[in-house]
């Protein structure tokens, strides 16, 4: 979990860097035929540029959920909640860097967007990314019965109907 959230978090510093070096002052660049946009915007709020008042509390929850994720990591049996709770972990860390360290000041810094797509009327960055793929698969595996712990759905009928469950060699 925590080398996903590394990749993630590394990325995504890496490419705000490049991103505020030479985006500045630039029309957005339309690249792979208009596919994607490449737009410097500064977000002071949560997703969709909601709640921009309110970047403080914005900032106090991201510390909760990456609190409450590295302590899941001691229950992981399951690659696929490994991941996706990694990528949640990443985007979430990501962006609250840009709240602690941009301006105007820690716990109300901008976050840095930058990506754009077509009928999309929102621009995002790759934390943005990992945190909406992390909700995809995140509620693909509650919905699909897949537990944190590793154990199957079916090893979860059974012990809802109080038989004893062993793993199998």
């Amino acid at each position: 979990m925590l080398g996903v959230a590394a990749v993630v978090v590394t990325a995504d510093a890496v490419s705000k860097a490049l991103v505020l070096r030479d985006l500045p002052g630039r029309p957005p660049v339309r690249l792979l035929d208009g596919l994607l946009t490449l737009r410097l915007t500064f977000n002071p709020g949560a997703a969709f540029g909601v709640g921009t008042s309110y970047t403080a509390i914005i900032a106090l929850i991201a510390c909760g959920v990456i609190v409450y994720v590295i302590r899941m990591a001691a229950r992981l049996r399951s690659l696929s909640w490994t991941i996706g709770l990694g990528l949640l972990l990443g985007g979430a860390a990501g962006n609250l860097g840009d709240r602690l360290f941009r301006a105007p000041g820690p716990l109300r810094g901008s976050v840095v967007d930058w990506l754009n797509l077509p009928h999309f009327p929102w621009t995002f960055n790759v934390a943005d990314a990992a945190i909406t793929c992390a909700a995809v698969l995140i509620g693909i595996l509650a919905v699909s019965g897949v537990r944190i712990d590793g154990a199957s759905p079916a090893d979860a009928a059974r012990e809802t109907r109080g038989e004893q469950v062993t793993e199998t060699p």
